[in-house]
């Protein structure tokens, strides 16, 4: 157990010292998990006298400042600022509006506090903060001699209102939910892309479609392997090029007679992975690259090389970096730890030399950015033409890869020595390690929180809305140290009130909803607050239940998506089944054994199915097609914003698309879409399906 000394300074650091589990019983965190989380932090409490000594560096840091590193206030609320100068200094104070405004700051009353910190008398003195400051990214400026301390302020909506589809009582908006990589046509190139969403998307929107809801489409790694987890990604702020439609780029019209046919045997090639039972990303991706590269060294038209250059501007240094990432893995492999010791900076002269003498090379990859941007921005454009009121809903990861891009990039933003999992729970009961590095809290506000905007920002382009994995995530993560199981981890706050406002910023600015994703072990208070502050949760049909049973249609949230299944499950028809007991036993993640679980989950789905019998929605000796579509019919009945319909379930697919818990156990994310008897199917053979319109015809509007 902690002593005193360590559990005050976890407290400061928001580092748990204890916490209720999914079962709700009480745990306490042990020493030596909150030390090696506390080192991560950059904090040595490797002994109580250490820890002390941290205790008291912290509390006199804080008066050592100035102005705080960054405020993150809410529109219409007055606000007070503590500011720190030497005693008898005198100092103006104003902020600088995002759009240059200047205003003057006036001091609040009260008595000001004095306090010796190393050697200093220093007064700590409140600045009012006006409430009617208007919502943007500002600047407080505090002048006092020649010296100028500046201070990030960003002014927050309190609410993130619903888009104008979505406002009226009893409005409800269909969509589907899809992993994009999976959902392949004849023209694909082995792995669905861009164009295949705009096609499900025009589909789906004929028959009264809202939305279309995409897994992560972050960049992965630009060599073999390619990870396939969408859930790890290299970067979360950039787009992975392998969902790039070849024959949509507009400068393949440039290519010679030789060129295009050269084009054509890599499309060729990568369609024969149409017909096998797993994809193949690391092939399709090499014929495609083979192929970009080809139509990257065509000219570009004045107009197209301007907007090119404009993207470039935009994204600024990031897109450089990731870009300089991008090229040194095709040299040197996606580790970036084990390249060249002067290479592991970005910041480096040594990086800056070789991004100067491999300046093309660089330059494809910038360039690979901006055709999937420029592709994306069409698909929304269209998905909108044909009628829907959202269009694309993109999907935002809770993590980065621990090699990857991103932790290149951010440095010590990212946390070292521990990674971001989850406590046992009812579905994962041995926790879970997902080897990704957290943010670290006091880096970000050191930032004035840019890296999170500018991902956030990124996600939210040419989007209807976006939802956040594991949202959970914004409040506090459980964080495992290395070499520790994932039952030894611990939480760690963040400041929620910082990191869900920026991101209601963002999507205020974009006009796009917001989906929290709220599974697993949730602090009950939260999902309130996400509530109030007009953040939609995800209620999962299986997992809604009450003291009585099966949650009632009418109790449903109603800022909520609703669904039946989800991506951590089989589909629909597979659950049914008892498809995800099957697996989970063969792969030996139950705690109990298969027989209790398979009874306690027949028990448990019979509940479901008999309440939608009594209230007329499925008749008794129904087969598997009309339960599927009676549980679809049953989320209609709720007052749910958004009800999403997954496109393995328009298909009758039975095979888990992710198995928690696994890694190369089972093949995760590698699974392509396919009918009842497990054979690979492509959109035009399912947009002839009766069954598949009759499914969605059950959630439409249109019905």
């Amino acid at each position: 157990m902690p002593s005193s000394v360590l559990a005050e300074l976890a407290r400061a650091h928001g580092v748990a010292t204890e916490f209720w589990d999914w079962q709700g019983n009480h745990r306490p965190v042990g020493a030596a998990t909150i030390r090696a989380v506390l080192a991560a932090l950059g904090v040595d409490a490797s002994d109580d006298g250490k820890a002390a000594a941290a205790l008291r560096d912290l509390e006199e840091r804080a008066w050592d400042r100035v102005l705080p590193p960054v405020r993150v206030v809410t529109e219409g609320q007055g606000h007070r600022l503590p500011v720190h100068v030497p005693e008898g200094v005198l100092f103006e104070a104003r902020v600088r509006l995002e759009s240059g405004q200047l205003l003057d700051l006036g001091r609040a009353e009260g008595e000001p506090a004095t306090r010796v910190v190393r050697d200093r008398s220093l007064v700590e003195v409140h600045l009012d903060l006006p409430a009617t400051l208007p919502l943007g990214y500002h600047e407080v400026q505090l002048a006092f001699g020649r010296d100028l301390e500046t201070m990030p302020l960003v002014v927050v909506p309190a609410r993130l209102e619903l888009p104008e589809c979505l406002r009226g009582e009893g409005e409800q908006r269909w969509g589907l939910m899809t992993q994009l990589y999976a959902m392949r046509s004849r023209s694909s190139w082995g792995i669905g892309d861009l164009a295949d969403l705009a096609e499900v998307g025009a589909w789906a929107a004929g028959l009264g479609a809202d939305f279309v809801l995409v897994n992560p489409i972050h960049a992965a790694e630009p060599t073999a392997p390619m990870e396939p987890s969408p859930y790890l990604p290299t970067t979360r702020r950039f787009k992975n090029p392998l969902y790039i439609r070849v024959e949509d780029v507009p400068e393949v019209g440039y290519l010679s007679a030789a060129e295009r046919q050269l084009v054509e045997w890599h499309a060729d090639d990568a369609r024969r992975f149409l017909d096998i039972d797993f994809l193949e990303r690391d092939a399709v991706w090499a014929g495609k690259e083979a192929a970009l590269r080809l139509v990257f060294r065509q000219p570009r038209s004045l107009r197209r090389e301007r907007a090119f250059q404009s993207f470039v501007e935009r994204e600024g240094q990031a897109l450089v970096d990731f870009a300089t990432w991008s090229a040194l893995s095709v040299e040197h492999g996606p580790v970036w730890r084990a390249w060249p010791p002067e290479l592991q900076d970005p910041r480096s002269p040594a990086v800056t030399a070789w991004r100067d003498a491999h300046a093309s090379e660089v330059e494809f990859h910038l360039w690979l950015q901006w055709v999937i941007e420029d592709q994306l921005t069409r698909v929304q454009r269209d998905l909108r033409d044909t009628g829907m009121s959202l269009g694309v809903i993109h999907d935002l990861a809770v993590g980065v890869h621990p090699e990857g891009a991103d932790t290149w990039i951010l440095g010590d933003t990212l946390a070292r020595g521990v990674t971001v999992g989850a406590p046992p729970d009812q579905y994962n009961q041995r926790g879970q390690d997902w080897s990704q590095p957290p943010w670290r809290p006091d880096r970000l506000a050191e930032q004035g929180y840019r890296p999170f905007r500018d991902m956030v920002r990124a996600a939210l382009r040419d989007a209807g809305g976006l939802r956040v994995d594991h949202i959970i995530g914004l409040f506090r993560l459980w964080w495992v140290p290395e070499g520790m199981d994932p039952t030894q981890g611990t939480y760690v706050r963040l400041d929620h009130e910082a990191l869900v406002g920026i991101l209601l910023l963002e999507a205020h600015r974009a006009g796009a909803v917001v989906i929290g994703e709220d599974l697993g072990t949730v602090e009950p208070w939260v999902r309130e607050y996400l509530k109030d502050r007009g953040v939609l949760g995800t209620s999962i049909l299986w997992f809604e239940r009450d003291e009585r049973g099966p949650r009632a249609p009418e109790d449903y949230r109603e800022l909520c998506l609703a669904t039946v299944t989800t991506h951590d499950l089989p589909p629909t028809a597979g659950y049914l089944t008892g498809e995800h007991i099957r697996l989970r036993s063969a792969l030996g993640l139950l705690t109990r054994s298969e027989a209790e679980e398979r009874a306690a989950d027949e028990g448990a789905r019979e509940e479901v199915l008999e309440m939608l019998r009594q209230r007329g929605l499925l008749r008794p000796g129904a087969g598997l097609t009309e339960q599927v579509e009676a549980l679809h019919r049953f989320l209609t009945w709720t007052p749910a914003k958004l009800v999403g319909v997954s496109v393995s379930d328009l298909a009758q697919d039975r095979r888990t698309i992710n198995q928690p818990g696994t890694d190369e156990e089972y093949p995760n994310w590698r699974v392509p879409l396919a009918g009842p008897e497990g054979r690979p199917v492509l959109l035009e053979e399912l947009f002839t399906w009766r069954s598949a319109r009759r499914l969605a015809r059950t959630v439409s509007r249109q019905a």
